[in-house]
């Protein structure tokens, strides 16, 4: 940037700007904000995306440049578009500081001439875009499109942003995680074909979470994964139990997953106990830190709520919709100093609660793009040395997303599809169907799925850091867990390695003095002792369908004759349900019988 430019921009601050840096309003830009506004002045493109990782200070960046936009006389009025009703009345009071007026009550007519432009709502441009589009054209405008992904073009939003923002004199687009489930193309966006022919999204300036970290600009993670026996039935009255990260199903981890997630159950009382003991020690070092349990639906979210308060003998703060009082209950929420929040969904994205140091990630959401969103409201810094701990259920694909927290992503538009492969963006797009449909969270779907919950318990698994695993499996409430719950809340990201380190080592000594007989977990270091992935399991099925095709030739026994009597001495579901662990004894069992012939 030029000088003259650098101090139009900053000239025209209100000199209240700097005292809400939380939001990433700050004294003077970041690096990553000074250079992006130095590429945009100097390039003056109609459309800018512009890609920073929850917490970077997106805000901050798009409002100076809508100050210079508006002091230079490009634009003479701005629109923002945000994802939700709370995050538009964020953007109205962040640009009040900076001196932008922006109404976020606004439905229709001509706008107050006190205001600078308006803050919508994709859903609102939805509804009305011709209301937006002869804004734009009678006075030259700034479209402001926060986290732009919920515009996929051809879907109901998407089309409604490009009819409504197509005249506007410049765009800029904004996302912390600029990729989506399905393939079509988000409107504004520049798509570029890559040496392996697929068309990925083109960021004119991108900020990931690995460069912010580096910088000191957003906390390091760490995530803690709890395991445990599951038991529950299904719609054909079959009991199945496993255990958290066996290798099993897709539909099987899924009711593994619900199972644990059950509030009646074991395992959520133990998490959030080990959740609120992580939270005391971080406050010792940072006083309001606050913790937040994102929660799959509205009853599941009552009952985390009333589990909390007999853990802890605090009320938590209940938000339960995206409408007015929601909205002030987060306000509140961010404004105190009180230990728990509980939320359907809604906070996973964009809503700014900066002193959120602890998460329960407790939904059976399992697309990056939500994972990253959730993850996203406990990286905001405001000083260094500060660390979130996330907890997290051990399901291969949490695991693996946690463990990929510093890989960028782009949206891309071709998805080769092999014969017979499942889908795996498949879940995405139903999430996002129903996103932009608008229902409540709570769409009752839960009572019609063929499942019952019915026992659950919990053990500490592993902690995931830095791409790192560390730590042996102990009970809640073990020395062990203690171990890991207690490292202290302000720590430089070099010092959290070292005393991961260290108290593995001291584990695994504990470990090495008990008896054989006290050895009721497993007792294998993290690294040693991988999640394996569906992938895997399908191989174990594979093996198993061959040695009992083997087996057929050698006995001249029917298949389905061979696998009953294997389900009759092994035990367990049919091979389609069965677990990592029940199809290994089968396999053996199976291998045992044909030595047995020769």
């Amino acid at each position: 940037m030029t000088t003259t430019a650098a101090s139009s921009s900053s000239h025209h601050l209100s000199p209240a700007f700097p005292g809400r840096a939380p939001w990433g309003t700050a004294s003077k830009l970041r690096a990553w904000q000074q250079g992006a506004m130095e590429k945009y002045i100097q390039e003056q493109p109609r459309d800018f995306l512009a890609v920073a990782t929850p917490g970077a200070g997106k805000t901050t960046f798009a409002l100076t440049l809508a100050s210079w936009l508006l002091h230079h006389h490009v634009v003479q009025q701005v629109t923002v578009v945000a994802p939700t009703e709370h995050l538009k009345k964020q953007w109205a009071e962040a640009a009040a500081r900076i001196g932008i007026r922006l109404d976020p009550e606004y439905s229709a007519g001509p706008l107050g001439r006190d205001y600078h432009g308006v803050a919508v709502t994709y859903a609102g441009v939805g509804v009305r875009p011709m209301l937006h589009r002869n804004r734009v054209e009678q006075r030259k405008t700034l479209v402001i499109l926060d986290e732009i992904h919920h515009a996929g073009d051809s879907k109901s939003w998407g089309e409604a942003c490009l009819e409504a923002f197509e005249p506007a004199t410049r765009r800029l687009a904004l996302t912390g995680t600029p990729f989506r489930s399905d393939t079509n193309p988000i409107p504004f966006v520049t798509y570029e074909e890559g040496a392996d022919g697929i068309r990925r999204s083109s960021a004119d300036y991108t900020y990931g979470y690995g460069s912010a970290l580096a910088d000191n600009v957003v906390r390091p993670v760490i995530f803690l994964s709890y395991s445990g026996n599951m038991r529950w039935r299904t719609k054909a009255g079959d009991e199945i139990e496993a255990r958290l990260g066996e290798p099993m199903t897709k539909d099987a981890i899924s009711q593994a997953w619900r199972t644990a997630l059950d509030p009646r159950g074991d395992w959520m009382p133990a998490v959030l106990r080990a959740a609120d003991q992580r939270l005391t020690e971080v406050r010792k070092a940072i006083p309001d830190a606050g913790a937040l349990v994102i929660a799959s639906d509205q009853d599941s979210a009552r009952a985390y709520a009333k589990l909390i308060r007999d853990i802890t003998g605090h009320k938590a703060t209940l938000v339960l919709s995206d409408d007015a009082g929601a909205s002030d209950r987060i306000d509140e929420f961010s404004n105190s100093t009180d230990r728990w929040m509980v939320a359907v969904r809604m906070v996973s994205e964009g809503v700014d609660v900066p002193r959120l140091a602890v998460g329960v990630y407790a939904t059976t959401i399992s697309t990056p793009l939500f994972f990253a969103q959730a993850v996203g409201r406990f990286v905001r810094s405001r000083r260094r040395g500060e660390t979130a701990s996330v907890f997290l259920p051990t399901v291969p694909d949490l695991l693996s997303f946690a463990n990929e927290m510093e890989r960028e992503r782009d949206h891309v538009l071709d998805k080769p599809k092999k014969d017979g492969e499942e889908d795996p963006y498949a879940e995405e797009d139903k999430l996002l169907k129903e996103a932009e449909q608008q229902k409540d969270e709570d769409t009752g779907e839960q009572d019609m799925l063929p499942f019952e919950a019915l026992e659950s318990d919990a053990v500490f698994d592993r902690v995931m850091y830095n791409g790192a695993e560390f730590g042996m499996q102990a009970h809640p409430g073990s020395e062990e867990e203690q171990d890991y719950l207690g490292i202290p809340g302000l720590l430089e990201p070099d010092q959290v390695q070292l005393l991961l380190q260290k108290r593995q080592a001291r584990q695994i000594a504990h470990s090495r003095k008990k008896p054989d007989t006290e050895a009721d977990l497993l007792e294998l270091p993290a690294e040693r002792r991988p999640v394996v992935s569906h992938k895997e399991l399908m191989e174990l099925r594979r093996q198993l369908n061959n040695l009992v095709g083997a087996y057929v030739h050698q006995s001249g026994k029917p298949h389905g004759v061979i696998h009953t009597e294997l389900r009759r001495v092994c035990g367990g579901p049919p091979s389609a349900e069965a677990t990592a662990g029940q199809l290994r004894q089968r396999i053996a069992k199976v291998q045992e019988w044909a030595t047995r012939m020769r």
